[in-house]
């Protein structure tokens, strides 16, 4: 159903998976500030989680060492 481009390099795959992430926990805090009580607990913690996650990838695409620096393919 889903496919990602063989082509396209680790730098571009993070630069994506970073920014996904930073949609997914806007989305997460938005629903937190809709909510009340353990269901806001829920999303908030998600929003936690996300941002563990996001350093992550943010760190890996600091280790990478291109050759060449590599021009960013983010979808839109």
């Amino acid at each position: 159903m889903f496919a990602v481009n063989p082509g396209i390099d680790s730098e571009s795959l993070l630069a994506n998976a970073s920014e996904d992430l930073a949609s997914v926990k806007a989305m997460a805090a938005d629903l937190a500030f809709e909510i009340e009580g353990s269901r806001r607990n829920v999303a908030l913690g998600i929003c936690r989680m996300i941002d563990g996650i996001r350093l992550l990838v943010d760190r890996a695409l600091d280790n990478l060492d291109p050759e060449e620096p590599a021009e960013y393919v983010v979808k839109p």
